[in-house]
């Protein structure tokens, strides 16, 4: 049965608060291999969500959830024809990342622009995730592999003791061995434990608005650029990141593909309120209209476009927990804390938490131990995650000043997102070849997690070093200018950073591997590169010329 009824007097192994993405994705596993697992949610679905933007690393990392805990219906949400397939056409192709840097006043400078793709001949395309839908599959998945559930559950008290757990709600009480809260920002357990950090630890600030909307000009539109100026790939066909001096606006389109029977479109700015303060004399649309007013192209874009919803306006956006374990408990995603939406780290961070969460708690189910310690590596994790991502986005604000910085920026960003995609597919490919376990466990074997790369001491070393550059910039200790020539410096002269690819190439805008590229850069791998580069890069070659020889693509 599905529903949970307060009256029935079960034991569960695992209640967890809030049945998002997080929430389902860790149910799901933990009811297929036997544990008995309680949804318990204030809200119910479907519902409006936002997050909608994957990158590369979530979509292995759903497809190693996939296959490491044998539940092959997961791995649906993976690819943009999945999604399609299975749940319905309303989904938006994401084939790029793409930024445009803008300048008050200043039409675009197309020499200001910069595009991350990969082939679609090669990978699998990526989606863009209509959240309402995809959270309602993964929620019904999670109820057909066996968890209880019950919705519009508002939590009014948790009670823990050496046992287990008690949760109270207005119409009920449940009772259970564990507790995972991913419930969000309003997390009962972090008010319970006195757990958000105030002020803040994180050092980026940034408030929001956002909504859905129709009528969306096509990002390609605006612009009538010189062929050598234009990306390779369509700006509309992928996740739009519209930067200026602390701000950007993101455009990511559900309506941008000939399958689609979405005409909606995400849209949303994200801006540093010490620099543009949320105004108490102007509504959240107002507010969006006046920002993006300032620069002409962003105007043009939102011009006559017609919301859906009522608009969504936040204070400061960033939030930071001391600890997200304790004995019987442990804080989740967005429960644990949050940072900003560049990038698409939320689901990212997600999917990486529930891959080391699912197997401790699956031997805490069986031999009874669910102490805090069991689950330390978790904490490490998260808020490794939470920090790198916030020195990254906050370097990423500083960069936007002056292009070239940002450009140097970038190329860092694309290499270890590039590298950590590389070294998570090379342990699930190294897992299908002899079915160990073991090459998953040994991700968990690193100097800097929540690093992108996190077991590489010379990337570590240079992502600091543009941290530090930044922040230098921002203190008036050096210019963006010289800043960007050095991280230029360590980039080329690193032997772990691929050469022939755009990384180190300051004149490349726009990085569009091709056949060609990749070979370049494997012989480039093989003779200069350091060991690890060169094996991840060699083992994920071989792996995609054996899947293209049948017919299916690696990623």
């Amino acid at each position: 049965m599905a529903v949970a009824h307060p009256s029935e007097k079960i034991t569960y192994d695992v209640i967890i608060l809030g049945s998002g993405i997080a929430g389902t994705l860790l149910g799901t596993i933990l009811a297929r291999h036997g544990a008995k697992v309680l949804l318990l949610d204030a809200a119910s679905h479907p519902r409006f969500a936002i997050g909608e933007s994957t990158i590369p690393y979530t979509l292995v990392s759903i497809r190693t959830l996939a296959e490491r805990y044998d539940v092959p219906e997961l791995a649906t949400i993976a690819t943009f024809t999945g999604n399609t397939r299975a749940i319905g056409p309303r989904f938006g192709v994401k084939r790029h990342f793409g930024f445009l840097l803008h300048h008050e006043g200043q039409e675009q400078d197309p020499r200001e622009a910069n595009q991350f793709n990969t082939p679609k001949q090669l990978l699998h395309e990526a989606a863009h995730l209509f959240r309402q839908d995809t959270d309602s599959f993964l929620f019904n998945i999670a109820i057909a592999r066996g968890c209880v559930a019950r919705q519009n559950f508002l939590v009014t008290d948790i009670d823990f003791d050496d046992t287990g757990v008690s949760v109270a709600g207005r119409d009920g009480e449940y009772r259970g061995r564990y507790l995972v809260d991913a419930s969000g920002f309003r997390s009962p357990v972090a008010q319970k434990f006195g757990l958000r950090e105030d002020p803040c630890r994180f050092k980026h600030h940034s408030r929001s608005i956002w909504n859905h909307s129709l009528n969306v000009t096509p990002t390609d539109d605006l612009f009538d650029h010189p062929r050598r100026l234009t990306p390779p790939v369509p700006w509309y066909q992928g996740t739009v990141h519209h930067m200026f001096e602390r701000g950007w606006a993101w455009v990511i389109g559900f309506d941008n593909n000939k399958v689609s029977r979405n005409p909606l479109c995400s849209v949303g700015m994200t801006v540093d309120p010490r620099y543009y303060p949320k105004p108490d004399n102007l509504s959240p649309e107002e507010d969006f209209y006046e920002l993006a007013g300032r620069f002409p192209d962003i105007a043009r874009q939102f011009e006559g476009m017609k919301p859906v919803r009522e608009w969504t306006s936040t204070g400061r956006l960033q939030y930071s927990s001391s600890t997200t374990v304790g004995d019987r408990w442990l804080l989740l995603s967005h429960a644990a804390g949050f940072l900003d939406p560049l990038f698409s780290r939320g689901l990212s961070n997600t999917t990486e938490a529930v891959n080391v969460i699912a197997w401790r708690l699956l031997r805490a189910v069986k031999d009874g131990d669910f102490s805090a310690d069991r689950f330390a590596y978790v904490d490490k994790l998260q808020q490794g995650l939470f920090d790198y991502n916030d020195s990254l986005v906050n370097s990423a604000f500083i960069s936007w000043t002056d292009y070239d910085l940002w450009s140097a920026v970038f190329r860092m960003w694309t290499t270890g997102a590039n590298s950590g995609v590389l070294r998570l597919q090379r342990a699930l490919s190294k897992y299908r070849a002899d079915g160990r376990e073991q090459h998953l466990l040994d991700l968990e074997k690193a100097a800097y997690p929540g690093l992108y790369w996190p077991d590489h001491d010379g990337f570590a070393e240079l992502y600091e070093t543009m941290v530090k550059q930044c922040e230098a910039v921002e203190a008036g200790a050096t210019t963006p200018r010289e800043a960007a020539d050095l991280l230029y410096d360590r980039l080329q002269s690193a032997p772990f950073v691929p050469k022939h690819f755009g990384f180190v190439e300051r004149d490349v805008q726009f990085l569009h591997p091709d056949p060609v590229k990749f070979l370049r850069m494997l012989n480039w791998a093989r003779k200069h590169g350091d060991p690890d580069t060169y094996d991840m890069i060699a083992v994920n070659g071989r792996e995609v010329v054996k899947a293209r020889l049948k017919g299916r693509k690696l990623f």
